[in-house]
């Protein structure tokens, strides 16, 4: 008690008061993004042809949510406007918040592993074979549907999920298990080969270049609630992992031999972490196709915010990927309505010159 005094008297900080700020800073970053995650999912469901009010939008939330209980909310949307609501915009909104969550805390996630900032979610080949399965599936199926199941996004899946198992397959087989640098290597060779045969595929089938390019240029205008569904159980595990693996890739950071001072064994970690988000962006790319930057932008984004620590940057990545995707989508409907669009491209033309600023901010600051 009284050395705490002192400290406070003298002007020292408190022992462990920087603890204390840490994560008080930490919970204003969280509760930060997830003010931004709700005003970006209100906008997003309320901007439209068919203009929806906040309040409107949130009496009709609880309604059906409180309704099993007998409870009736004043002020819920009705007929039209509750069918466009529950139908059509808060499926597409909720998938976005998905698929922005997996690919940016994937991004967050795979830079921290590999200790490189310019990691992405599709670095292992996850793009080019989930490209590859969709490309197939567009070009040889007829039907492209299994009764009431899609089969793209189950193709695109399965070839993300291939893709990254030949990158991981040939990495090891190069002697180097789940070390760093023989993986990028393995990756960069896989995604190389998958995309040549894509490119093989699409000359050979002209006819279909249109849908294929829709698709691969990223999209959420036909979400349903059961591309939710899909991809909802794989992206929670993978997220749930790579949640709780935040600290130990923070002691993974100062090296390995620390690391394993520390009781961490660094290439079961790697294996964890890779296998993790990859799985969270073979689920996200499977039902919006090839969405860029937003794995790339929003850790570089966040790490701004809290620091360099996995363990915030893991958490508010998850949330401010979800906004941004939201955000990004809002504008691929209304900046041409009513026409739209592709996803990947407004990504591409928000994320990319942002990132480049964030580039030369760096620099000038070396």
């Amino acid at each position: 008690m009284s050395t705490t005094t002192q400290d406070t008297r003298s002007g020292r900080p408190a022992p462990g008061s920087g603890v204390v700020r840490s994560r008080r800073s930490a919970a204003l970053a969280v509760c930060g993004a997830l003010v931004a995650l709700v005003a970006a999912v209100l906008a997003g469901v309320g901007v439209g042809a068919v203009p929806l009010a906040p309040g409107g939008v949130v009496a009709t939330l609880l309604d059906r949510a409180l309704a099993p209980l007998g409870v009736d909310v004043p002020g819920a949307l009705e007929g039209t406007a509750a069918a466009v609501l529950l139908e059509l915009r808060l499926p597409r909104v909720v998938l976005a918040v998905l698929v922005g969550a997996g690919l940016a805390v994937s991004g967050a996630a795979y830079q921290g592993v590999f200790r490189n900032p310019l990691a992405d979610p599709y670095l292992l080949g996850a793009a080019a074979g989930a490209g590859l399965g969709a490309t197939l599936v567009i070009a040889y199926a007829p039907g492209q549907h299994v009764g009431p199941v899609a089969v793209v996004p189950l193709a695109a899946f399965a070839g993300a999920l291939v893709g990254v198992g030949c990158a991981l397959a040939l990495g090891h087989a190069a002697g180097g298990g789940s070390q760093s640098a023989p993986l990028l290597l393995a990756g960069i060779a896989v995604a190389a080969f998958l995309a040549a045969a894509q490119t093989l595929v699409q000359q050979q089938n002209t006819d279909n270049l249109r849908e294929i390019y829709g698709w691969l240029l990223g999209q959420l205008g036909g979400a349903r609630w059961s591309d939710v569904g899909l991809v909802l159980p794989y992206l929670g595990l993978a997220v749930l992992v790579l949640l709780l693996c935040g600290r130990a890739l923070d002691v993974l950071a100062v090296g390995d031999d620390e690391a394993r001072s520390l009781g961490v064994h660094p290439g079961r970690l790697r294996l964890l972490v890779v296998l993790a988000a990859s799985l969270a962006t073979a689920s996200a790319v499977a039902v919006s196709g090839l969405i860029g930057f937003v794995g790339l932008v929003v850790p570089h984004i966040v790490r701004r915010l809290v620091g360099g620590a996995n363990a915030r940057v893991l958490p508010v990545s998850l949330l401010v990927g979800g906004a941004f995707l939201v955000l990004a989508d809002l504008l691929a409907r209304v900046v041409l309505a009513p026409a739209e669009l592709p996803l990947g491209v407004v990504t591409a033309f928000v994320g990319a010159p942002f990132f480049a600023g964030l580039l030369w901010a760096g620099a000038r600051r070396r």
